[in-house]
């Protein structure tokens, strides 16, 4: 069965919430499970539960069918959507486009960080799709 995987910020942004309807989207034209993913940062206060992305999500588009939610711990965002991925062995991951915190931006102009989709894009046999 295909799988595509969609990244979201807890609580759910403007940005996430058209990133997720993108998802939708694609999960129904290709008849694919979709996993919604948030990145529960360790360097950051207070943790996500996966009933907490499930019921933000569910109230924001309803109950959708063959859905998956998942909340993992990580330091990168970028490593953990990678390892999310290819452990679903995701035929897509839909990413919103180039969002960063402020504390992001500031990293990226001393270490030259990856992009997500660039990150992603060099590491995963799947499509990667930018919304």
């Amino acid at each position: 069965m295909p799988r595509v995987v969609v990244p979201v910020r807890y609580p759910l942004s403007a940005t996430s919430r058209h990133t997720l309807e993108r998802a939708l989207e694609i999960a129904e034209e290709r008849d694919a499970d979709l996993t919604v993913l948030h990145v529960d940062l360790y360097q950051e206060p207070g943790s996500v539960t996966r009933t907490q992305l499930r019921k933000a999500v569910v109230e924001e588009f309803g109950t959708i069918p063959r859905a998956r939610y998942v909340v993992r711990k990580g330091f990168l965002v970028e490593e953990t959507i990678l390892e999310e991925a290819a452990s679903e062995d995701a035929d897509a991951v839909v990413i919103g486009e180039r969002q960063q915190g402020r504390f992001r931006r500031m990293l990226k102009q001393v270490f030259d960080g990856p992009e997500v989709d660039s990150y992603l894009r060099e590491r995963l046999e799947c499509e990667i799709v930018t919304v």
